[in-house]
């Protein structure tokens, strides 16, 4: 899924020793700026960092439920079944002015 105001992630490698002792300004780094770390160990990757909210996501659509439910979901789509989150807005605040107000009860 592409991020928002992104273009282009960026991806940086850094040796193992560097990434172990920067570790908290890696994993910052990582967060703020969604980044992409690869650590290597004597030159070859052994592992990678991501933000949290990018791999929750990864590993949602490793779940056959959701693939199925966002397959579903675009096919909607494209047949015109959707609106504008703006009209769905308006029809629930039309909805909530309408209905009749709940008196709270006394403590």
């Amino acid at each position: 899924m592409p991020r928002k105001g992104a273009n282009k992630p960026t991806v940086t490698r850094l040796p193992i020793t560097k990434a172990r002792v920067n570790f908290g300004a890696v994993v910052k780094r990582v967060h703020l700026n969604k980044e992409y770390i690869i650590i290597e160990k004597d030159g070859i990757p052994i592992a990678g960092l991501m933000d949290i909210d990018e791999f929750e996501d990864y590993l949602e659509q490793q779940d056959a439920t959701v693939r199925k439910a966002i397959a579903a979901s675009h096919t909607e789509y494209e047949a015109g079944k959707s609106r504008a989150a703006t009209d769905l807005l308006s029809e629930l605040a039309d909805q909530k002015s309408t209905q009749p107000k709940r008196k709270r009860k006394g403590i």
